[in-house]
């Protein structure tokens, strides 16, 4: 039964909101795919970080040239997942988006055997509803001291497994259930995040949001307490963006142009990026041939720490 040890998870999320602004925790940004500057002229640290992530772009700077080429190579095979010789967009987006999301993904690999009781490499919702509530479901939750909380919560994860769920048999895969941790990483999990959006913050529960609902999920006034500029400018923020029909409220789709909003896809721009410098006949698609051609590209190695530059080359 892993009711109590599930919640160090839920604290982590809390923790994850305190880091930012009250005013931005409930917006899902996308992450950079790097903290460096995109100047190519200057280096292509920026590209080895969005094509291996931030921590294998580290290894491969204590890389030979020829070892890092040698790997790029075994990475290349598994780009290509149709096997046909060629990387094509859809390819390098998917591997570029998989490699950013690698965290997320490590990190449900770490619990998977938890929830994963039968060892058949899938978790059912019968699993996971044991393993995280076994022990209390019995007795309805009637030794916890905030029973309707866990009740509460024991139904929106079943809504929200249902969703990640996506042939609905009942059991996910290992990308199904990373959807059911992680539904702001998946399109398709999108309503139901501006669902649990709505339910969090609709205290009096009419469906919508309005301005005092909207600044109590922010802050909480004390006495005597002046208001912060920021929550002033967040007033004006509900009632000049937020609320974009005027009517006083925030509906589910306003909600979702607040929370999601709609960013430039950055794995796509990179993809194109690197296609565009090294496919040398323009077919738009580039082999394992012209991307050794241009490893350093790609990858760093040891040269990359002793000054070397794309004019050196």
């Amino acid at each position: 039964m892993m009711l109590l040890s599930s919640l160090p998870y839920l604290y982590l999320l809390a923790a994850a909101a305190l880091a930012v602004p009250a005013q931005e925790k409930r917006v899902h940004h996308q992450a950079g795919l790097s903290d460096h500057v995109h100047d190519d002229s200057q280096n292509y640290q920026y590209d080895h970080e969005a094509f291996l992530g931030k921590e294998e772009a580290k290894t491969f700077d204590q890389l030979t040239p020829e070892e890092s080429k040698d790997r790029l190579a075994k990475i290349v095979d598994r780009i290509d997942t149709d096997k046909d010789g060629y990387v094509t967009h859809s390819e390098l987006h998917q591997w570029i988006k998989h490699r950013q999301r690698r965290y997320i993904e490590e990190n449900v690999n770490k619990h998977w055997k938890d929830y994963d009781q039968n060892r058949d490499d899938k978790i059912a919702w019968e699993e996971y509803k044991n393993a995280t509530y076994g022990y209390y479901l019995g007795e309805e939750f009637s030794d916890i001291e905030d029973k309707d909380t866990y009740k509460s919560m024991l139904a929106r994860d079943e809504r929200r497994f249902k969703s990640a769920d996506k042939d609905r048999d009942g059991i996910t895969t290992r990308e199904e259930f990373t959807a059911f941790l992680h539904p702001e990483e998946f399109d398709y999990m999108k309503d139901v995040v501006v669902q649990e959006t709505m339910e969090d913050i609709d205290k009096d529960g009419d469906g919508k949001i309005n301005l005092h609902e909207y600044i109590g999920d922010m802050y909480t006034s004390e006495d005597s307490e002046s208001e912060p500029d920021w929550v002033q400018t967040e007033r004006k923020h509900f009632e000049e963006f937020r609320d974009v029909n005027k009517d006083g409220y925030l509906d589910a789709n306003e909600v979702a142009q607040w929370v999601l909003p709609g960013e430039v896809d950055h794995a796509d721009n990179e993809a194109k990026h690197l296609i565009y410098e090294t496919d040398t006949n323009k077919d738009e698609k580039i082999t394992k041939k012209e991307i050794l051609a241009n490893w350093n590209m790609f990858v760093g190695s040891q040269a990359t720490n002793y000054g070397w530059t794309p004019d050196s080359v």
